[in-house]
């Protein structure tokens, strides 16, 4: 298994210190390679919406191997994704979701929520670097 109860710590960790350098309450999740849920934390008062949103967000980015805030570009009338928020309403368009791939494979996702689109993928795409490097350095 790659996302490791360690690694899901020291991701979320990552996340909440990231939040508080931005002075941001955020909901912060982790989903695995088939969006399950690993990883749960609202920290600080972070919006009620953002707890509803972030699983959907990590769920969404892990099944769809797609960014969230990406996503929406192909599920428009006509695009290859068409409809897929009608068959699966847990799939959400809302930036903050991010895939995370390990040797050009999914291994799970991450959602981020509580600031404005801007400021939740600057956390997620920091985030995706911080799980990059921590992979790298295994090999």
């Amino acid at each position: 298994m790659i996302l490791t109860e360690e690694l899901c710590d020291m991701l979320s960790a990552a996340a909440l210190k990231k939040s508080r350098e931005m002075n941001l309450d955020i909901s912060f999740a982790i989903a695995d390679k088939n969006g399950l849920p690993r990883t749960f934390r609202r920290f600080g008062e972070a919006l009620v919406l953002s707890t509803i949103l972030v699983p959907k967000k990590a769920y969404t980015s892990a099944i769809t191997q797609t960014a969230t805030k990406d996503l929406a570009n192909t599920a428009i009338d006509g695009g290859a994704l068409f409809g897929i928020n009608s068959t699966d309403q847990q799939i959400t368009y809302v930036a903050g979701g991010f895939p995370l791939f390990y040797q050009k494979k999914i291994a799970g996702a991450i959602g981020i929520g509580g600031g404005t689109e801007e400021q939740d993928c600057e956390i997620g795409e920091y985030l995706v670097k911080i799980f990059n490097e921590f992979m790298a350095e295994r090999n």
